[in-house]
């Protein structure tokens, strides 16, 4: 048991180090240029087989393949997207191209509504906080209760502590999250 734990050990040291990691992007996904190659090949179907007309969209597990691919590399490196084994002629590679496009473009329109509702939300819990501080103030200057003393010092200070929680966080992350649809959403396709 000790050596399958020592094992363990030395596996989570050696994949973990960060000098491995680099070295295995580079080899993997790193060109000359600094930019980074994703190789995708099809070998079922390209579309998503629910999906007609001017919703035609490709298969979900393209786009998790991407993004998977994609989340191992940092957001400011250039991604082309490279479709091996496809026999599409040029009309549908351009139509496979600007769903691509699309898809992503829409991503970032539904990260970007998250992002101006995460900033209404801070904005309106620090007015919150704001306003329960000058209550919490009055109160305590003008009476000595105790009680609502303790509620409004409660509430001010939780509202505040909610406002930079989501300021810290939350907002950070859906900075992040927008970076790396960018990324996506300018990445070059290529057939081959």
């Amino acid at each position: 048991m000790n050596n399958l734990k020592k094992q363990v050990k030395e596996k989570i040291k050696l994949y973990s180090n960060e000098e491995y990691l680099d070295k295995y992007i580079e080899n993997e996904f790193l060109t000359e240029d600094g930019s980074a190659n994703i190789m995708l090949k099809i070998q079922d179907g390209l579309f998503d087989s629910r999906t007609v007309g001017n919703q035609l969209d490709l298969d979900k597990s393209i786009y998790e393949y991407i993004d998977d691919k994609s989340s191992m590399l940092s957001n400011d490196i250039r991604l082309n997207l490279q479709i091996i084994g496809s026999s599409l002629n040029n009309d549908e590679k351009e139509k496979v191209s600007h769903i691509i496009k699309e898809h992503y473009a829409i991503e970032l329109y539904k990260i970007q509504k998250a992002y101006r509702r995460s900033k209404r939300q801070i904005i309106a819990l620090l007015l919150l906080g704001l306003f329960f501080f000058i209550i919490y103030a009055l109160i305590a200057y003008n009476t000595k209760s105790k009680l609502f003393i303790e509620v409004f010092g409660f509430l001010f200070s939780f509202t505040l502590w909610q406002a930079f929680e989501y300021l810290i966080y939350d907002l950070n992350e859906i900075k992040r999250k927008r970076e790396a649809i960018t990324q996506k959403l300018l990445m070059d396709v290529e057939f081959k």
